[in-house]
């Protein structure tokens, strides 16, 4: 008989016909579970597709801008709402806090009632997060734009780890992994939009009112285009397509939503050692690329005194150096399947990259910064996309949405703990201490890297169900 994983068993009958039966209710489905046969599902790609991809990005675009909007004009908004800069700081690290305790419930939601529920869920959140910081441009009323802020971030729990879910349901095998940078791809627009445009639009003036006044044009722009996203998702957005992309997706649609328990494929998860230390190696890279970003502002004020704009325009080039790597990374693994290799090469120079940045930040030459930050940027940010497809091969046919949940809880946890340590390091002992605090943690995530074994589930499911339909078309 043929091994096919995932819960199928293959036998051939009358004809040698391969026909595929949904699993029992009471059974999980393992590595190596074999599969029952039928006849090979139809597939088809539609043009769709890309309308989905690039209407998720946008929206993450949006929400992701807000994230980093105060903390790169952290002294402004300390000064505007008279409030201390670990204040400022934790309006982006709410966006790490909300996520932990609230990942499970949305990715519960997300397996019952699926994407189009989470994208409309998503949208209207960020919307009405837009709204109340518009309410809130008055120095008296930190509480209410903090929470604006927090209702925003509750919105980038919907967001976070769809981009492999939608890759998924949506893309073939030879585009998956490019689909899916795409979808991240947005994401890092927004962060490196964040990084840019509140510098621009919100000068460093000393009358309030002026000052208000910038805030305000600000948070409504960031409004206007979260309410025509949110209507552009309830007009356009589709939960899945009518025929699925891969055998792989067929497979997966074959098995009945009761039969599948949340708890019980966290707990499968959570026993497949190599996704564990994926989960831990993938909280460190980019628990430490949320430090960097939140404390930019800081460290380069420290070392440039009012070179507010120039901190923008750095991470500005942090991101964009990151949305190639993404990019490059997506398509490079589309077409070689080295996820192992790449991840491990990636992270590696992660580090190296940090460890540059580190010794080069306070050198006087702010052009060098640039260069610097755009090589750390090129590596860690280029990272997000192969932890999230890494992930998907190494837990097939678990829910993309789990295992992606999983792995940006853990950066969530470490992006909160290095943003503190390394902001009260900075304080104490200047900015080389502390980015050389993230770059013991990025050794330690190199070395667990390399201890995670290569087992590419998803791809074996999809080469056998092919070599499967090859052997009916010869025997016909």
């Amino acid at each position: 008989p043929w091994s096919l994983p995932y819960g199928f068993e293959s036998t051939f009958d009358q004809g040698l016909k391969f026909t595929p039966k949904p699993i029992d209710s009471d059974v999980r489905v393992e590595p190596n579970a074999p599969l029952q046969p039928e006849n090979p599902v139809s597939t088809h790609l539609y043009k769709r597709r890309w309308l989905v991809v690039m209407l998720f990005s946008s929206y993450s675009l949006c929400n992701s801008y807000q994230w980093i909007q105060y903390g790169i004009i952290n002294n402004i908004f300390m000064r505007f709402y008279n409030v201390t800069s670990f204040t400022v700081d934790w309006l982006s690290m709410v966006y790490m806090l909300m996520y932990i305790p609230l990942i499970f419930p949305v990715t519960w939601l997300l397996d019952k009632k699926g994407l189009r529920v989470i994208a409309l869920a998503a949208t209207a959140l960020n919307c009405a997060g837009t709204w109340i910081k518009v309410a809130s441009v008055r120095p008296d009323l930190f509480p209410v734009t903090f929470l604006g802020q927090a209702t925003s971030s509750v919105a980038q729990v919907f967001i976070l780890g769809m981009p492999s879910r939608i890759a998924s349901v949506w893309f073939g095998t030879k585009e998956v992994s490019t689909a899916c940078a795409i979808g991240v791809f947005g994401n890092q627009l927004g962060i490196a939009i964040g990084f840019l445009v509140p510098p621009i639009l919100v000068p460093n003036v000393e009358d309030m009112d002026e000052l208000a006044n910038h805030i305000r044009v600000m948070f409504y722009i960031t409004a206007g285009v979260s309410t025509v996203l949110f209507i552009l998702v309830i007009t356009v957005f589709q939960e899945q397509p009518d025929i699925p992309p891969t055998q792989a997706q067929a497979a997966a649609r074959l098995i009945p939503a009761e039969s599948s328990s949340y708890m019980k494929s966290i707990l499968c998860l959570l026993r497949n050692r190599a996704f564990v230390l994926l989960i831990l190696s993938y909280g460190l890279n980019v628990g430490s690329f949320y430090a960097v970003s939140t404390l930019l502002n800081r460290m380069i004020i420290m070392c440039y005194p009012g070179q507010e704009v120039a901190a923008g325009r750095i991470g500005l080039t942090i991101v964009i150096a990151g949305m190639v790597g993404s990019l490059i990374c997506g398509v490079w693994l589309d077409r070689s399947k080295t996820y192992k290799q790449t991840t491990l090469l990636v992270y590696v120079m992660s580090l190296a990259g940090m460890l540059i940045y580190a010794f080069t930040l306070d050198r006087v030459h702010l052009w060098l910064v640039f260069i610097t930050a755009g090589t750390l940027g090129f590596f860690m940010t280029g990272y997000l996309p192969l932890g999230f497809e890494f992930a998907v091969e190494l837990t097939y046919p678990e829910s993309e949405g789990t295992s992606s949940g999983l792995l940006n809880c853990s950066a969530q946890v470490f992006g909160i703990i290095f943003t503190i340590c390394q902001g009260k390091i900075i304080d104490d002992f200047g900015t080389l201490a502390g980015n050389l605090f993230l770059c013991a943690f990025l050794l330690l995530g190199t070395i667990i890297t390399a201890l995670i074994k290569s087992d590419l589930r998803r791809q074996r499911a999809n080469q056998l169900a092919n070599t499967a339909v090859s052997i009916e078309h010869i025997l016909k």
